[in-house]
């Protein structure tokens, strides 16, 4: 995305003033979930999941590209070109063929979806709650000439009575379900609308067995994942499989896929140092996101990005550091990674 098509992107995502505050109010949903676990306050998580995606969405598509999501490195690679291998992987771990129809759940602007259809065929329905996402997913399919491929509803996967049970032949959630509130519920709606026998692909962020609770800068860097990311919390990898099982899934496999034998680059090094060519890896690197935010401030006033777009980039680069911080300690990756069928007789 270029920084043409970046403004015209944010003035859409940013119609009204006051982003800066918006963004002050998305920094204080921890305390605002707290409060409500404690009885007081009407919390509604989705609601900030709706929020961290407007607020960013822009950014992150500029910085990261239409497939919103991590992937193994390796050091021949550049992560444009992981992330294509590793939707490669999830296609094969489904076995997806023409005349199937799928649901991506949590669907984003659709990048791993566009794959999917062109490689294999089948018809794709994404979910998501956002209608800046969903309007840029349609969008991309259009000028890709896959409209007529991939549907599209504006719901949370936690609830998608809209769609009848037993609908889909498999189903995929990229980064999406460790959204969730209460990750068993979820799981058990995307059970209700496959058909039994139906094979779900999904990627989580979870702790790993090396987080310690005990230990304040563990909690530290959980909380600012959280915070970051509108996560409601952080799941262990057990714990995602005990959701699974929990709807109905029988769970198939399941490992970090960050963890592997011979060489690797670790999920987070885009965002620590050089990964791939240097144009692309610019905006990612930790001096090229602080110069960014100086960078937005002259766009807003030269009246180029909207006011308070700075914040969100600096938003952004306190999440970037809290992913390396979390990956660099070793407790946490966005790569489990699983594999789990709806029995025939469910």
């Amino acid at each position: 995305m270029r920084l043409g098509k970046l403004s015209r992107a944010l003035r859409g995502a940013y119609p009204e003033s006051g982003v800066a505050r918006r963004v002050r109010h998305f920094n204080g949903w921890l305390d605002r979930a707290a409060s409500e676990a404690a009885g007081a306050g009407t919390y509604d998580h989705v609601a900030t999941v709706r929020d961290y995606y407007e607020l960013c969405n822009g950014f992150m598509v500029w910085g990261w590209g239409e497939s919103l999501h991590f992937a193994p490195l390796t050091p021949n690679e550049s992560l444009e070109e992981s992330k294509v291998r590793h939707q490669r992987a999830m296609i094969s771990k489904l076995q997806l063929q023409r005349g199937m129809k799928v649901i991506d759940v949590g669907c984003g602007v659709g990048g791993p979806m566009r794959r999917v259809i062109r490689e294999t065929g089948v018809r794709v329905v994404g979910i998501n709650i956002n209608e800046i996402q969903l309007a840029e997913a349609k969008k991309l399919n259009a000028e890709a000439g896959l409209e007529h491929m991939a549907d599209f509803r504006k719901c949370s996967f936690a609830d998608m009575s809209a769609i009848d049970a037993h609908t889909f032949d498999r189903g995929y959630a990229i980064e999406s379900t460790c959204h969730a509130q209460n990750k068993q519920r979820a799981f058990a709606e995307i059970f209700r609308v496959l058909k039994p026998g139906a094979l779900f692909w999904g990627q989580e962020m979870c702790l790993t067995d090396r987080f310690d609770p005990r230990d304040g800068r563990h909690r530290t860097i959980k909380r600012n994942l959280m915070r970051g990311i509108a996560l409601h919390d952080i799941a262990t990898f057990g714990e995602v499989n005990h959701a699974l099982e929990g709807a109905g899934f029988q769970v198939i496999e399941g490992s970090d896929w960050d963890v592997r034998e011979g060489q690797s680059t670790p999920w987070y090094q885009p965002m620590q140092s050089r990964h791939g060519t240097l144009g692309n890896t610019v905006r990612r690197l930790p001096w090229g996101r602080k110069a960014f935010i100086a960078g937005s401030k002259l766009a807003e006033v030269l009246r180029l990005f909207p006011n308070g777009s700075a914040e969100v980039v600096r938003l952004l680069d306190r999440t970037a550091e809290a992913y390396v911080a979390g990956g660099k300690a070793g407790i946490f990756t966005p790569l489990y990674c699983f594999l789990a069928r709806k029995p025939l007789r469910a």
